[in-house]
């Protein structure tokens, strides 16, 4: 790889790692705001939609914005976008307003969509074609490290007090009442505040760094053409059901071992409440229980992660679509493992599953856009459309557990990784269309 494209492979992989972070952070505020405002399951799902619906809407648009503006004034935009996002979270969390929290979660997401659409294409091109998927995996792989790293912030900072009910907050006096609403408001303003912070010194950086220019002005996005590849189609298909599984099982972590009652048995578990007892200094009996079991979320991520960086030496030995097929295949496997279990056991075999989660956003990504060419921008747009999973899915779940259960609701979950599964079976048998 030469020193200029070196530069702006470590400028992005920075950049993935802040993706991770935030969108974790999300996660960690689901059960939190589902006690706060009292909502539903679906309605707590109804959080990932404002987030992930932003994909859908944007990444189209953000395509055909960066064949005008180029990649570098995208990234630079994206992270503005992505600050507003974030200060929205301020007057939402002093007032307690739930569609100031909507609104956040969207404007967030859509300056993550921009850097999406240009990330992803743009370090599939900064070296090899062959190791394109491997170069992919690795930059993700620090992705990962932010969605490990978050969930240990969520817990410590977002989690960690007992939140009041609707009655018990109607019987404090005046003062009382501000002295909570202050604490509530910090507990997630604090957060966002600093994230807004890294995104406007990430900005700063970007518009010093001489970024190599891949991407010409003068090549006009074709979409209908890029749509002719079923590779694409099916990758999209891919992201989407992929995405949706990832954060359903994120998201309802928390919830779905508070439904075991698994705090309890962390707490009296000595290796597990040794585990939990290291996110929290002050021991685990002046703890909720929602942070008990929330730090373990931080497996889930940091399983994400490992996974990646071995991936990308796996998709450098294997065919990447093998390592897709097979990988899929094991989070099956561990979903089905946690679901006819209970207990520990239970726990660590969900947890297991973002293990093989790791290589299957980048290797989808990476064998969908590998024969688009000049297209690779539209067929980046496509596919982080397809993102918008994370939308659709995680309410659909949270529909399915209101009314049957956790265990029947992982059923769609299960159906997410089977596709997955014959689509890495099929893409190498997917040739591209003749012009």
């Amino acid at each position: 790889m030469a020193q200029s494209y070196k530069k702006a492979f470590y400028l992005l992989t920075s950049l993935f790692f802040t993706f991770g972070l935030i969108t974790v952070l999300v996660d960690s505020l689901i059960p939190r705001l589902k006690d706060i405002f009292e909502l539903s399951y679906f309605q707590a799902g109804m959080v990932q939609f404002a987030f992930f619906i932003a994909y859908g809407i944007i990444s189209i648009p953000s395509g055909r914005l960066l064949h005008k503006i180029g990649y570098k004034r995208g990234i630079m935009l994206g992270l503005a976008i992505m600050g507003v996002g974030c200060l929205l979270f301020l007057p939402a969390a002093v007032y307690r307003l739930f569609p100031v929290f909507m609104l956040g979660y969207f404007t967030l997401a859509s300056g993550m969509t921009i850097l999406q659409v240009a990330a992803n294409p743009y370090i599939t091109i900064l070296g090899e074609p062959r190791t394109a998927s491997s170069r992919l995996i690795l930059s993700q792989a620090f992705n990962s490290l932010g969605t490990t790293i978050a969930p240990a912030i969520g817990a410590i900072f977002i989690l960690s007090d007992t939140i009041k009910s609707s009655n018990e907050i109607s019987l404090l006096n005046d003062v009382d009442l501000q002295v909570y609403m202050d604490v509530e408001s910090s507990a997630i303003r604090m957060p966002f505040i600093v994230l807004a912070g890294i995104l406007i010194l990430l900005s700063f950086i970007v518009s010093k760094t001489n970024l190599p220019q891949l991407l010409s002005s003068k090549i006009k996005g074709n979409y209908s053409e890029a749509l002719k590849h079923t590779k694409l189609k099916m990758g999209a298909v891919g992201i989407f059901v992929y995405v949706g599984a990832e954060v359903t099982i994120g998201s309802y972590l928390v919830n779905y071992f508070m439904d075991m009652n698994l705090a309890e048995v962390i707490r009296v578990t000595p290796f597990m409440s040794s585990i939990a007892s290291s996110f929290h200094s002050g021991g685990l009996d002046t703890v909720d229980g929602k942070a008990v079991v929330g730090t373990f979320v931080t497996f889930y991520w940091g399983g994400a992660m490992v996974g990646r960086f071995i991936g990308s030496y796996l998709t450098k030995v294997f065919k990447p679509n093998l390592v897709l097929t097979v990988f899929a295949s094991l989070a099956i496997c561990c979903v089905l493992m946690s679901i006819s279990t209970s207990g520990i056991a239970a726990l660590w075999s969900i947890v297991g599953a973002g293990l093989f989660n790791s290589i299957m956003f980048p290797t989808i990504f990476s064998i969908a856009i590998e024969d688009l060419g000049n297209l690779k921008p539209e067929g980046s747009g496509v596919l982080c459309t397809a993102i918008a999973g994370g939308a659709f899915i995680p309410p659909m779940f949270g529909f399915f557990a209101d009314i049957s259960g956790f265990k029947v609701a992982f059923a769609l979950v299960i159906l997410c990784y089977a596709y997955i599964l014959f689509f890495g079976r099929v893409s190498s048998k997917l040739k591209a269309p003749t012009v």
